[in-house]
């Protein structure tokens, strides 16, 4: 087991509200960690609909999932979080009263006077590429995530999808692997035109392959992947050699391992406090979409409610010697000194 990492407290889902928690908590004196299954910040608005206009942010008539991310991301700069990204919480266990040991699929092992889950529904969950004898390679040459960009250094490298991740995969490891072979669908690209442009670049130079079709097959021994078949539109299928795959065929939201932490759940849901977002495990909170109770609105400026008062919850267990006294932003000099605008 790893040395535990200690922090106040410990953020699980890097969305708008657990970021907008990281801003509550700062003011407060609390210091936070986050931890997100997905492999940058932004939860569902950076991974679902980066580029999809959002109405209704109080003040703000239309802004994208990710210009709400990156604003979200300058206001918690003074509070300087830290990131585990590409992870996803296993196990909360109590040792103290309240401290946890929580410990993700990584290794990775905090001890935390409080947690607050802000997970969406769920963890994303990636979808599996309808590929028969798949299982075998997973983990092991066909990887959902990239965690360590060395691990793919001078390998032939098949990335499956699309998409941005598709795209930005592509770009990001075409420099470092032996050859990089990008299959899709069809020749038309949902991810960034800018991107599209970078790949077709690099296509026309011979510095990497485009493959239209679909994966149908794949080869080798053990679980390491020696090659796949590619099935063209027109039938014909043809053999690309690979030492890895990286398929990018989306995202699906599951329970995932929150079911067995011990929280009353009802229809996939935690219930709450609402005058704290405390679950029925003190210490614990819960946040955003992942939690329910009377009146519960699915919206962004919700979660950002919960955050502020869940806030004040959590000042309790990390600093009990100390009173908590409001204060505003506008004019508390001591909260503006924090956010360096004093």
């Amino acid at each position: 087991m790893s040395e535990a990492i200690k922090t106040d407290v410990l953020i699980i889902g890097a969305g708008p509200v657990g970021l907008f928690a990281v801003f509550e908590l700062g003011l407060l004196d609390v210091k936070c960690h986050l931890v997100d299954i997905l492999d940058k910040v932004g939860g569902q608005c950076a991974e679902l609909y980066p580029e999809k206009p959002i109405y209704d942010i109080p003040a703000i008539p239309l802004i994208t999932g990710n210009g709400l991310t990156d604003a979200l991301m300058e206001q918690i700069k003074p509070f300087n979080p830290t990131f585990h990204l590409n992870e996803m919480v296993t196990s909360i266990e109590n040792i103290g009263d309240p401290v946890f040991r929580v410990t993700t699929n990584a290794g990775t092992v905090f001890e935390t006077r409080a947690v607050i889950i802000a997970a969406g529904g769920g963890s994303f969950q990636p979808k599996r590429p309808p590929i028969a004898g798949i299982e075998p390679y997973e983990s092991k040459s066909v990887h959902y995530a990239v965690r360590k960009m060395e691990e793919f250094r001078g390998k032939n490298l098949l990335i499956v999808g699309g998409g941005d991740s598709a795209l930005d995969w592509t770009l990001n490891l075409q420099p470092i692997a032996k050859r990089v072979t990008l299959i899709h669908r069809r020749d038309d690209f949902r991810g960034a035109p800018a991107s599209v442009s970078k790949m077709r670049a690099l296509v026309a130079d011979g510095q990497m392959d485009l493959r239209i079709g679909q994966v149908t097959g794949l080869e080798g021994a053990d679980g390491q992947l020696a090659a796949a078949s590619i099935k063209a539109a027109d039938g014909t299928v043809t053999r690309v050699e690979a030492d890895a795959m990286l398929p990018f065929f989306g995202l699906t939201m599951k329970l995932g391992p929150l079911s067995d932490w011990g929280l009353n759940l009802e229809d996939d849901l935690v219930p709450v406090d609402v005058s704290t977002f405390e679950t029925n495990r003190p210490g614990i909170f819960a946040i955003g979409d992942i939690n329910t109770y009377k009146g519960k609105l699915k919206l962004i400026l919700s979660g950002f409610h919960e955050a502020a008062l869940a806030a004040q919850r959590v000042h309790h267990y990390v600093h009990p010697e100390k009173r908590l006294v409001f204060q505003y932003t506008t004019s508390s000099t001591s909260l503006q000194k924090k956010l360096g605008v004093a």
